[in-house]
């Protein structure tokens, strides 16, 4: 069974879901016909080696964890509908169309995103996926079933989709395949151990963390070459080009968020910061040259935590959103 999985209200009520456009997106209505929080807290089974294929029935709005085949038939219009799957860390979504039955003509669509919108906010960011935003929607209206199989490139993915007719839909079946250089990922839980890993490539890798969380950096390894590190830069760690940012916000874009700290010179730990935020984001910049390494770990702030803040640990402006 898959850890439970819930994200603060302000993420749960109101979702947008993209049309044709980059910018342009329908606000999903709120989840009135059943507790929003069952999205998140559902017992989340996972398929056993040797058990037959999970199978349950998709609703509008939902959120899945689990490898299965999930078959969604509008009973009445729905215009409105999005699902959010999320695997774990080091695995990729493979989204898999078995059958689809809708009227593309009479403006019905089924889209993939690779990643997650929230808010009109997107993850991974445009400035950190590898691939540019139009290539991250992928609509069967325009592909059919010449993409039979999409796969994401890190540990969430959704769709959106639109059904007038009662009676149609579609069934997807969902896999999981391993990613041995995970890069950007939504954290299932609160609480975990994570090694980032980015070797001599290009490339900005975000952690996100949808909790206010303490998180404590135990190992960093960056900008080593031939044995040697570099050395300090005046223009500080973005003119270094190889480091570890800490982010903190209420919306999902790391790109949008505020930053908290940097971190450009390897140590061994432990660096540890208290974040107020509904959302906590470590960040690494990567310039290609080095093997870039930090392992950290995370807990969810208590109550009393959040209430009683000393120091400079979290920011008044998370605090005040909570």
């Amino acid at each position: 069974m898959a850890p439970t999985f819930k994200l603060q209200c302000h993420f749960i009520l109101i979702c947008l879901m993209a049309l044709r456009g980059e910018s342009r997106y329908l606000e999903l209505r709120e989840a009135v016909d059943y507790d929003p929080f069952l999205l998140f807290s559902a017992n989340l089974k996972r398929e056993l080696p040797g058990e037959q294929l999970y199978r349950r029935a998709m609703r509008c709005l939902d959120m899945l964890s689990l490898q299965g085949q999930f078959t969604f038939t509008a009973d009445r219009p729905q215009l409105h509908c999005a699902a959010f799957f999320i695997a774990e860390p080091e695995e990729f979504i493979t989204i898999h169309y078995e059958l689809v039955s809708i009227d593309c003509e009479s403006g019905d669509f089924l889209k993939v995103f690779d990643g997650w919108i929230l808010k009109g906010e997107k993850f991974p960011s445009s400035q950190d996926h590898p691939l540019p935003m139009t290539e991250r929607y992928i609509d069967f209206c325009e592909s059919g079933l010449s993409r039979r199989s999409i796969r994401s490139s890190q540990n969430v993915a959704m769709i959106f989709f639109r059904v007038h007719e009662p009676g149609n839909g579609f069934t997807l079946t969902i896999k999981t395949d391993p990613n041995l250089f995970p890069c950007n990922v939504i954290s299932q839980t609160p609480n975990g151990r994570f090694t980032l890993v980015v070797p001599h490539k290009h490339r900005n890798c975000s952690f996100s963390i949808i909790y206010p969380v303490v998180i404590k950096i135990s190992d960093l390894t960056l900008g080593h070459l031939n044995g040697l590190q570099l050395k300090k830069s005046s223009a500080g760690c973005v003119g270094i080009g190889d480091f570890v940012e800490l982010l903190g916000g209420t919306g999902l874009d790391p790109s949008k968020m505020m930053p908290l700290a940097d971190l450009c010179y390897p140590f061994h730990g432990p660096a540890q910061m208290k974040i107020g935020c509904d959302n906590t984001v470590l960040r690494m910049v990567s310039s290609g040259k080095h093997v870039n390494r930090v392992t950290f770990e995370y807990r969810q702030l208590e109550p009393y935590e959040l209430e009683n803040p000393n120091g400079n640990s979290i920011q008044e402006f998370c605090l005040s959103t909570l």
